[in-house]
């Protein structure tokens, strides 16, 4: 049972990989490797949150290039560069770009697991908000557009009986609607579905 979190390292060379994936697996973290950025980025939607750690001069996709794609998907995961000596105008760059650190090879492995450790524990919660908040939209999308428009009521205060005379439907049918409303948005009360309408924007102000 991992308890740190885990972390993504790519990088070409595969000693720095293997040699890595130990320290990381011995330090308590949960490791993937990846020998380039695409591989990455190609598993990048099923993968959960983690720290990403990548050497910035790469074949193909480099670090530099992985940042701009992982920006442009306004993705969560914290992103580490190491970089070789002489490099630090592409480290420049690559913070820019949205990259929490970089470390100069060859480096102290205390310095990189501190550094993980941080970028984690400042990034986690806006990913964990972000994903509850892309949860919370697939709910919404499940709902039919008439399920919809009563919990539209529902949340706008309406009884039952008013939401079924707006639509013209009978206020048993509106029950049947109301629970299929709070069965999809896992909603255990109406105070529950509120919030979760707000959290939505659904509910302006």
């Amino acid at each position: 049972m991992t308890t740190k979190g885990h972390v993504y390292v790519i990088d070409d060379d595969e000693a720095m990989r293997d040699s890595l994936d130990f320290l990381l697996d011995s330090s308590g973290f949960g490791v993937s490797v990846f020998a380039d950025a695409q591989s990455f980025l190609d598993a990048l939607p099923r993968l959960g949150f983690g720290c990403v750690v990548s050497d910035v001069r790469m074949p193909g996709l480099d670090g530099i290039e992985l940042l701009k794609r992982m920006k442009a998907q306004h993705s969560p995961f914290p992103i580490l560069i190491m970089t070789g000596h002489g490099d630090v105008p592409l480290a420049v760059e690559a913070m820019k770009l949205g990259a929490v650190d970089f470390l100069e090879k060859p480096f102290e492995d205390d310095r990189l697991i501190a550094m993980i450790e941080s970028a984690i524990r400042q990034a986690e919660p806006a990913a964990k908000h972000e994903a509850v908040a892309h949860d919370i939209a697939a709910r919404v999308a499940s709902l039919s557009p008439r399920e919809r428009q009563v919990m539209e009521g529902l949340i706008a205060g309406l009884s039952n009986k008013l939401i079924a005379r707006e639509y013209d439907i009978s206020p048993r049918t509106i029950e049947v609607y109301r629970a299929n409303v709070m069965t999809k948005m896992q909603a255990g009360s109406l105070s529950e579905l509120v919030r979760l309408a707000m959290r939505a924007g659904i509910l302006g102000d």
